[in-house]
């Protein structure tokens, strides 16, 4: 078990499947329509002309251009005009993904050892091939889409910010933003939680090293409490390295922060003290930021074309669907009688509170749906997308069904919030909580494939579950799986008002 085993299991659906998918689908379908060529151009050496109904930057082409110099050196090099359209054909265009699809289950398996130093190998192996396997991921990786390239450089972003080399965890952040624009977010979610275990691990070196020069005879001295609420969160730091769960590290370290607001105040006063180290460390950071905004600036928005088709929104509500989407495809975790129990009992502990909390919940809620459902005219339209359907006969099927809706929202997000506590700090799941919220809301277009990067995030923190359970959601998964690539391969259709044929997607 190892990375090895991982790549090898997702190759050995991967390869067979693409190469299903690519003699049933020879040409581009749908967005390939704009992307395929669009790469055929930077392959030709264009890179002056652009298709503006793009809207991401050219990260996943170049990412492309890559690999095909490293499939086919010489005849990249000798670029011979009758191998050279076969060099960047839709099928060697669509296998970027599935190798990018390996290396996102790989970089996966390496970012859980690295926050769960227990879990063992080969329960990290089972947890990389099922999020491998999660359906919509699992789809996107057979087609020329940017969602697998977009995962794949903020993972890797994650797992340097963690290793603490951050000029590297930049460059990818820089290379996921050149993907797909909303990748910032995440790249600031990372040094910012980045930032926080620095100066943990900077608090803690300059406690060791003052109990070391203490005498002996004052090595007994009562520490402040004040002191002990500093270093409670340095205490997971100095623990990492052993194989103890991180539930029993975190529990211990947030006990002793009374509420959110305490504990965000103590760590803004240990960034404040270490202002000037956290600044050098964290520059990397600072730079592709500073390059962002001057693109925003240069470019009049955040989207490149299509500007029309996707102005900035308050839909509210999509941050709401991300939660039970997320919670529903994370089944044995958040819908069991356990987890009912679970929340309950959290409920009982502060009954005053939580009902507060909850009642204000519902009511934004309520009105998040009653004022902010928003449908995008691609998603009425378009009858080739799953979301189509779900709008319309299950949140459109009556006037009442969005309103029947709001309390499961209000579950799913409260199971999230409730599971994450278990192994995160409060700002750790505020500032999550925050960044889905700034990377859906904007969007008006419902799409799944927009909450793949916050729910891989949320599986990599969400506590571990039995072998059981992992086995009975990837059953799940495969039969989705196979569903929805039953369904575009086997069932297609079309239209009256358009020639060609189309398919079911998600």
């Amino acid at each position: 078990m190892g990375r090895l085993a991982v790549a090898a299991a997702v190759a050995a659906w991967a390869v067979p499947i693409a190469a299903l998918l690519n003699s049933v689908v020879p040409d581009p379908y749908m967005d390939e329509i704009f992307h395929v060529p669009q790469a055929q151009q930077y392959c030709r050496g264009d890179f002056l002309t652009w298709n503006p109904m793009i809207t991401t930057p050219p990260g996943l082409y170049y990412a492309s251009l890559v690999y095909v110099a490293s499939l086919f050196p010489v005849a990249w090099m000798i670029r011979a005009g009758e191998t050279f359209d076969a060099l960047c054909s839709t099928a060697i265009l669509r296998s970027t993904n599935v190798t990018l699809a390996m290396i996102c289950a790989v970089l996966f398996y390496e970012l859980l050892l690295c926050i769960r130093p227990g879990i063992g190998k080969r329960k990290a192996t089972i947890y990389a091939i099922l999020v491998a396997l999660y359906p919509v991921h699992w789809f996107f990786t057979f087609v020329y889409y940017t969602d697998v390239a977009s995962l794949a450089a903020v993972l890797a972003t994650y797992l340097f910010c963690l290793k603490k080399r951050f000029w590297v965890s930049a460059l990818f952040g820089a290379f996921s933003i050149l993907i797909r624009q909303t990748n910032v977010i995440w790249m600031i979610f990372f040094a910012a939680n980045g930032a926080i275990s620095y100066i943990q691990d900077l608090h803690l070196r300059d406690n060791s090293s003052h109990e070391i020069s203490e005498p002996t005879h004052k090595s007994n001295k009562v520490v402040s409490v004040r002191d002990n609420k500093i270093s409670a969160q340095g205490l997971r730091r100095r623990r990492i390295s052993s194989p103890v769960s991180k539930m029993e590290v975190v529990s211990e370290s947030t006990k002793l922060y009374n509420s959110l607001a305490e504990e965000v105040w103590d760590i803004s006063l240990n960034l404040w003290k270490s202002k000037c180290k956290v600044l050098v460390a964290f520059i990397p950071f600072a730079v592709v930021m500073v390059a962002f905004i001057a693109f925003i600036i240069w470019n009049g928005g955040i989207v490149l074309g299509a500007k029309e088709a996707h102005v900035v929104s308050p839909h509210f509500t999509q941050f709401l669907y991300f939660g039970l989407v997320s919670a529903a495809a994370l089944l044995p975790w958040h819908f069991t009688p356990s987890q009912v129990l679970d929340l309950f009992l959290w409920f009982r502990k502060k009954k005053t509170c939580r009902s507060m909390e909850v009642l204000m919940a519902l009511g934004l809620s309520f009105t998040a749906v009653h004022l902010f459902s928003i449908a995008h005219p691609y998603l009425l339209a378009d009858n080739r997308h799953y979301t189509f359907y779900i709008w319309r006969k299950v949140i459109q099927v009556n006037w009442m069904m969005k309103y029947i809706l709001v309390p499961f929202y209000v579950y799913s997000w409260f199971s999230i919030i409730n599971m994450l506590g278990k192994t995160q700090t409060r700002v750790w799941m505020l500032s999550f909580v925050l960044s889905v919220a700034l990377v859906l809301v904007p969007a008006p277009l419902v799409e799944f494939r927009y909450y793949t990067i916050p729910f891989v995030i949320l599986v990599l923190h969400t506590p571990v579950i039995g072998n059981g359970k992992l086995l009975a959601l990837g059953s799940f998964y495969v039969a989705a799986d196979l569903f929805t690539l039953a369904m575009f391969l086997f069932r297609p259709f079309h239209w009256e008002h358009e020639p060609g044929t189309q398919r079911f997607m998600w």
